[in-house]
């Protein structure tokens, strides 16, 4: 049985994303899709004492068409500046000594010009931290064909799914009875329900970057991620 799942790369993305990731056999990241302004893609938030702060890498604008895999930076110090505001916003949290060495490692290692590379780079960097085995690989690796439901059916059977496992965002566009036909079982991720942790700057906030957790929790963060994975026809239930 493999799990699948295709998602386009975040920066630093939340820890639901990671909690699916733990979850699956092959995460395919997205990348040869148009980027989007204003988005996940180049940016996260942090949580700060006066409040959400986005933490945003500079990129070039080039034309609407371009892809993800096509965005480049703009300002090749932007990680100096990042660490910089993370170190003054987590340096009180309970864990910050322990882990800012493997985080800072990171980002001083982060040498693409490339924003889906950066994106890459960050989420390999971060799985042993949560013990995640997944094997990560690219849209484009497959030369997926098709538009929507079509391409990620494709890049499924080429990969050897068992199952697509997928958000509930994804429930606007995707057409189930494709998988179906292809002997492909869609399985919703379940992002609900989340424990808080111990967390600086109250009221708790769960949608902020990953980062948040390591330093708040440390080696306990992989016990804050639950898995949560239903069968699309009992979720209809």
């Amino acid at each position: 049985m493999k799990r699948i799942a295709i998602v386009q790369s975040n920066y630093i993305p939340w820890k639901g994303y990671f909690d699916m990731i733990a979850h699956i056999d092959e995460f395919i990241l997205l990348d040869d899709v148009q980027y989007t302004d204003r988005d996940w893609r180049n940016r996260n938030r942090i949580k700060t004492a006066t409040g959400l702060k986005w933490l945003s890498i500079p990129v070039k604008h080039g034309p609407r068409s371009q892809l993800i895999n096509e965005v480049t930076v703009s300002d090749l110090d932007w990680h100096i500046a990042h660490w910089q505001i993370l170190t003054q916003t987590y340096r009180k949290t309970p864990f910050f000594d322990e882990v800012a060495p493997i985080l800072e490692d990171l980002y001083q290692k982060c040498g693409s010009n490339k924003l889906s590379e950066i994106n890459r780079h960050f989420l390999e960097g971060i799985f042993p931290i949560f013990g995640i085995q997944a094997n990560l690989s690219r849209s484009e690796d497959y030369g997926a064909a098709g538009a929507k439901t079509e391409r990620l059916l494709d890049l499924c059977q080429k990969a050897g799914a068992d199952q697509y496992v997928t958000g509930p965002a994804a429930r606007a566009y995707l057409d189930e009875s494709l998988f179906r036909k292809a002997g492909i079982e869609v399985r919703w991720f379940d992002y609900s329900g989340y424990p808080e942790y111990p967390q600086l700057h109250p009221p708790f906030d769960h949608h902020v970057t990953v980062l948040d957790l390591i330093f708040n929790t440390g080696p306990a963060a992989a016990g804050y991620l639950k898995g949560v994975v239903r069968a699309a026809k009992a979720d209809s239930e």
